[in-house]
């Protein structure tokens, strides 16, 4: 269990860090086909008003603290608002993207259920 947390922490924080990244240094091809324009405005607005920067940014501080291992209930604090939005923008306006919503929403659960201890306090009655 320890081994597929730790696979689980890495593969989730590198995603996380370079797609954070991206934002930042565009270095990964945007699609030649235009997105639906719902989610095209959607994006334009995030770009626009450099909401996406702090989503970026979370994303970037998120997956470092994944992938280095400290603070790991931290880093899943910062990305959880970040994978909602990402199941969200896929199940409302971009269908297609979401199968790596899924998974990525798998691997975080995962997480969260290995450091679950860390949470407790959140869940007491």
């Amino acid at each position: 269990m320890k081994v597929a947390t730790i696979v689980v922490r890495v593969l989730l924080g590198l995603m996380f860090v370079v797609f954070g990244l991206n934002i930042f240094l565009h270095f990964i091809p945007m699609p030649t086909t235009p997105p639906p324009p719902l989610a095209g405005g959607f994006i334009n607005a995030l770009s626009q008003t450099h909401y996406l920067h702090v989503v970026g940014a979370l994303q970037v501080i998120g997956g470092a603290l994944l992938l280095l291992g400290r603070y790991v209930p931290l880093g899943l604090t910062l990305l959880g608002p970040v994978i909602v939005n990402i199941v969200l923008f896929h199940l409302c306006l971009e269908p297609s993207g979401l199968p790596m919503a899924a998974v990525v929403s798998v691997l975080a659960l995962f997480l969260l259920w290995s450091y679950r201890a860390a949470f407790a306090g959140l869940l007491k009655a």
